[in-house]
């Protein structure tokens, strides 16, 4: 039997190829150009915060001068406006169960609405100063934290309307802070004197158990689901603490240009699953950016840029919703499209029936008939063998010329398309066959002619030049004769002879810019 031999043939490919400047997006930054921004306009001046309801529907709160308004997570249309506030409303606070939320303003007031009737039920008289920031602990309805301009940090009894404990610590405002999610009775507080205390209402002398130097004043503080990791915005950094042990500063990033207003945590994925275990901390600054940081690997994995300064932020607990609320009084919502899936489960949950199941599928075997009739649609198991087709390889035409070794023909073919990096690709592939002066004297008038038009055309392109130039200066020494008795050649060479003139003076022009500026650099490095 007569042996064949396999040879593989590729096509030819240009070597100089620019490399795009912008970077591929990543799976992550997909995920969350995914959030479509929406608009929601006219609430009149800054929104200083905004809060998700821990309930199914998952509506959302937002403060913005003296009114609280409610918007729904599905059409991001306002619900309900309750304006029973003497001031700038500056927090508010859903309690667990969803039926009522709490909200301070600037008058040093605290009051609690019923979210059906838009109520005030109870209101906490006792901070001197605007309070700037209330919050209802975890899974506790009978009590809230508050913390105002006057330094003091309360804890309220909200039934009785009185303070159980004020904690005395903070030497400037308290800004803002945040529950643990792990415990009831312990939560975290930031103030402008630089400092993030933890406080425990289970201690009698009412002083902070853990005491953070941020280095900046603190515009916001939060904790991480763990409980066991706080971290803290002011300046334009923003830092991780390991509170267990023992306040340890973790990692500190400073991507913002401008000051740090607000953080929040997010989650990517589904509320099951592993995928929801991978949490991102979300940041807003007056620099207009929202930087989304994963402080699992401790870098940031996407960054948006919005035309004004934003002062606040919220992500929906189910990762479908994300808001944030800029110093313009503009909301801009994003929603996340669901798949169809999740859709047919919530209308059958609507209408009664629950979700309904699919039967699994059986497992195909070998045993079984339908086994040996799968298609080519059919996705391979793990234990299945894949034999691999090699795939056929598409030959351009001056590709197949090159393979049959007609190298002139292959040289003209190329000139006739549109493509400058092929027509480069075979001139470097001809030149390693020492081929391509051989080519260029056998050319007709008219071949040579194309061949000065593409050299005119392409000569003084930075990617070609080092190739063309010396190309073009022995086709003119091979064909001098040639060129001397036609016209037509010479038209192109006087165009050849003025694209060269004008790039010469181009790069005699920069080269002037450059004397002018490398002494100013110098000057200015030495600053």
């Amino acid at each position: 039997m007569a042996e064949h031999q396999l040879s593989k043939t590729f096509p030819v490919k240009p070597k100089l190829k620019p490399k795009p400047r912008t970077q591929k997006q990543t799976p992550e930054s997909k995920y969350w150009s995914s959030f479509k921004a929406q608009q929601i306009p006219n609430l009149i001046s800054s929104v200083t915060s905004l809060t998700f309801s821990p309930t199914p529907a998952r509506p959302f709160a937002a403060t913005h001068s003296a009114s609280l308004t409610l918007f729904s997570s599905q059409t991001f249309s306002p619900t309900a406006t309750i304006t029973s506030f003497s001031d700038v409303v500056s927090s508010a606070s859903f309690r667990c169960d969803g039926l009522l939320i709490a909200a301070s303003d600037l008058s040093g007031l605290v009051q609690v609405f019923d979210i059906k009737s838009r109520t005030p039920l109870r209101k906490l008289r006792s901070h001197s100063r605007p309070v700037r920031f209330v919050k209802y602990p975890i899974a506790d309805k009978l009590h809230l934290v508050s913390g105002g301009d006057d330094a003091l940090v309360k804890y309220w009894d909200v039934a009785g309307e009185t303070p159980i404990s004020e904690m005395q610590g903070h030497k400037d405002y308290v800004r803002c802070g945040d529950c643990s999610p792990v415990s009831s009775e312990m939560f975290v507080t930031g103030s402008y004197d630089h400092t993030v205390k933890l406080w425990d209402v289970r201690v009698t002398d009412s002083k902070s158990a853990l005491s953070l130097n941020h280095g900046n004043p603190v515009e916001d503080v939060i904790f991480l689901p763990s409980g066991g990791l706080v971290a803290t915005a002011g300046g334009n950094s923003v830092k991780i603490w390991d509170v267990i042990g023992g306040g340890k500063i973790v990692y500190s990033m400073e991507s913002h240009n401008k000051t740090v207003t607000s953080l929040c945590v997010g989650k990517i994925g589904k509320d099951n699953g592993e995928e929801s275990q991978q949490y991102r901390i979300m940041s807003v600054g007056l620099d207009g950016y929202m930087k989304v940081f994963d402080y699992a690997k401790m870098k940031v994995t996407h960054s948006m840029r919005f035309p004004a300064p934003l002062m606040s932020v919220a992500f929906s607990p189910d990762c479908s919703t994300r808001v944030i609320g800029t110093s313009n009084g503009i909301i801009y919502a994003g929603k996340r499209k669901t798949k169809e899936t999740e859709e047919k489960k919530d209308l059958g949950d609507f209408i009664g029936f629950g979700s309904v199941e699919q039967p699994e599928r059986r497992v195909l075997r070998p045993s079984y008939f339908r086994y040996f009739h799968r298609g080519q649609g059919e996705k391979p198991s793990e234990e299945d063998y894949l034999v691999m087709r090699p795939k056929k390889v598409k030959l351009a035409e001056h590709d197949k010329l090159l393979k049959k070794f007609r190298h002139k023909e292959a040289l003209v073919s190329v000139l006739g398309s549109k493509n400058s990096d092929n027509v480069v690709a075979v001139m470097e592939e001809l030149v390693a066959r020492k081929k391509l002066l051989k080519c260029v004297s056998n050319l007709d008038s008219e071949e040579l002619a194309s061949l000065l038009m593409f050299l005119h055309k392409y000569s003084t392109v930075p990617t070609h030049s080092a190739l063309l130039m010396g190309l073009t200066k022995k086709v003119l020494e091979l064909r001098a004769e040639d060129i001397r008795a036609s016209d037509a050649l010479k038209g192109h060479i006087r165009n050849l002879k003025r694209s060269v003139e004008e790039e010469i003076r181009i790069q005699q022009s920069l080269l002037e810019i450059q004397g002018i500026i490398s002494p100013l650099l110098r000057l200015a490095g030495r600053r």
